[in-house]
């Protein structure tokens, strides 16, 4: 079981990308799914996270700009980033709590990083 994570890039200031992460095995359930990131020097920091009941938490700063959004049949969480800063610039991980595959329930999973830099 992994996620794998995409959608990554190079963007200007106030454009918008979208990422996406796919659990992969034979799943049958996952519970929280989300998106942390971590700039050069700082630590991992939660964006949004998104509950398998649909109750969702951002950070403040990306509140208004990013949407965080989950499909279960797919297994995969998606998050729309628009209006994008600078200051958004990092390594996007993909996580995921709770992946049940088979007869067994794994915490804590992380995708591969994929870096977003919002640069001119």
């Amino acid at each position: 079981v992994q996620l794998q994570a995409s959608g990554g890039g190079l963007v200007q200031p106030g454009g918008s990308l979208r990422l996406s992460c796919a659990a992969s095995g034979s799943i049958y359930s996952i519970g929280p799914m989300g998106w942390y990131r971590q700039s050069p020097g700082e630590q991992r920091e939660l964006v949004a996270l998104i509950k398998s009941g649909g109750s969702i938490n951002y950070k403040d700063s990306v509140k208004g700009r990013f949407t965080i959004s989950r499909d279960n049949a797919k297994h995969t969480v998606y998050l729309q980033m628009n209006s994008l800063k600078p200051e958004d610039s990092a390594v996007y991980y993909c996580y995921a709590d709770n992946l049940c595959a088979g007869a067994i329930c794994t915490n804590d999973v992380w995708g591969q990083g994929t870096q977003v830099t919002v640069s001119s």
